[in-house]
């Protein structure tokens, strides 16, 4: 059973009893009992039908999500959302996870906390503030995010993150000593850009140092905030420039890796980014339909997507970014890694909204097993023609034959099949 780690009376529920006092340098070495840390961005969606998306104009935006939370809406529609999406597929998949982050004392914080239990997810609560006059004001609530659908399956957001020049959490100005614990303990913390929605920039930019001084590897998704986190403030800027140079593990589309290196060849742009890195050991370009790359010092990966018929992609990158966690946890060669990603991308999209319908293993398992690749050749080699590096690339193939032409080597997708399954068939048992 999960444990509720609430963190809300003045001495840690999370002790500190696992340290291991031995030194290394300046850095204190933790046992690591977890697999990995969600850092913020937790939030209950709201996913209704509506006539019309929300209007563009910021005050009529904030008018229109105003009147859609005067009375809460029924129970159905509500999902789990933002980080719980990842939260859930990466425990689908085996791993252990806590989710640091805030919620309230309201039916949603409850409803949020029952669903993270049931999943099998420890709650790290970072609401230590006890001012009662914070403690009664909006913005200690959990977060809503409305998820509005239109007739035609077009998508809008909005919070009331949205509306405000701070954070939705602005009264959170340090991390509990609840907090560092938990991210001491887990071999990886995960953050992406939404937390600086909700954190101020030097709060997160002190768990990337607590988790480098605690040796936890760090997993950055800039997402869609990238773009504006290059246009921010100089303390976003700067908290931005910190993850991208000291994080181990940096997940992008192909836009946002565009839109932070001005380069649109995804290997070329991995490739700048890993050179400007410090720490940085993976660089992941996820290209949508096209499949996936993942692009280190040495080497270059790449793997189709699968054939799916996609119904929703809400939530496809979190659940693939839970795959990418197993697979780094695990030491998979990158070519499985990034085959398992896919298919866990592909089976949440197989189904409507994320939380709880973000991929089952049985899914996942479905999906290699039927080993459909969506193949075009044209666009994967016109990407390897721009290899300036001149690496060999792995890449994920249907040909049952490793072949090899050039720099160029095929990895039969029916040998990272059999390796995958045997990992996952006993666990899917259990779970069905």
């Amino acid at each position: 059973m999960a444990l509720r780690l609430l963190g809300s009376g003045p001495t840690p529920l999370l002790t500190v009893k696992n340290r291991v006092g031995t030194r290394i340098g300046p850095v204190r070495v933790f046992k690591k009992d977890v697999d990995m840390a969600t850092l913020g961005n937790l939030c209950v969606d709201i996913v209704l039908s509506v006539p019309r998306l929300p209007p563009a104009r910021k005050e009529e935006r904030k008018a229109y999500m105003e009147q859609l939370a005067a009375s809460p809406p029924d129970k159905k529609f509500w999902e789990a959302g933002g980080n719980c999406n990842l939260a859930i597929a990466a425990a689908r998949l085996g791993l252990h996870v806590f989710a640091v982050g805030h919620v309230g004392n309201e039916i949603y914080g409850s409803f949020l906390l029952d669903v993270l239990q049931n999943e099998g997810i420890s709650m790290v609560g970072m609401n230590e503030n006890k001012d009662p006059v914070v403690a009664n004001n909006i913005s200690y609530e959990t977060l809503l995010c409305w998820v509005l659908v239109d007739p035609f399956q077009k998508h809008g957001f909005c919070s009331r993150a949205d509306f405000s020049n701070e954070p939705a959490f602005c009264w959170m100005t340090r991390l509990s000593g609840t907090v560092k614990a938990a991210i001491q303990q887990s071999k990886i913390l995960f953050c992406n850009g939404y937390a600086f929605d909700e954190l101020f920039p030097e709060l997160i930019t002190s768990a990337l140092h607590c988790a480098i001084d605690a040796g936890t590897a760090v997993f950055f998704d800039p997402g869609p905030r990238g773009r504006t986190l290059v246009n921010g403030t100089p303390e976003e800027k700067k908290s931005l420039e910190q993850f991208l140079r000291l994080s181990d593990v940096l997940l992008l589309t192909l836009d946002e890796v565009e839109s932070l290196t001005g380069i649109r060849n995804p290997i070329l742009a991995g490739q700048k980014l890993i050179k400007k890195g410090v720490r940085t050991k993976w660089v992941i370009v996820k290209l949508g339909s096209r499949g996936s790359v993942l692009i280190t010092k040495s080497s270059i990966s790449c793997a189709p997507a699968f054939k799916v018929n996609v119904v929703d992609t809400v939530g496809c990158g979190d659940s693939y970014t839970a795959a990418i966690a197993f697979g780094y946890l695990h030491n998979l060669p990158a070519v499985n890694t990034l085959t398992l990603a896919n298919a866990v991308g592909a089976a949440t999209a197989t189904g409507i909204g994320a939380g709880r319908n973000v991929a089952t293993l049985d899914k996942v398992l479905q999906i290699l097993k039927q080993s459909n690749l969506s193949e075009d050749d044209k666009f994967w080699s016109q990407l390897f023609d721009q290899n300036s590096e001149g690496l060999e690339v792995l890449f994920l193939s249907g040909t049952s034959i490793n072949g090899h032409s050039d720099r160029f080597a095929r990895v039969p997708i029916q040998t990272v099949v059999s390796q995958l399954m045997p990992r996952f068939e006993a666990q899917a048992i259990l779970q069905s």
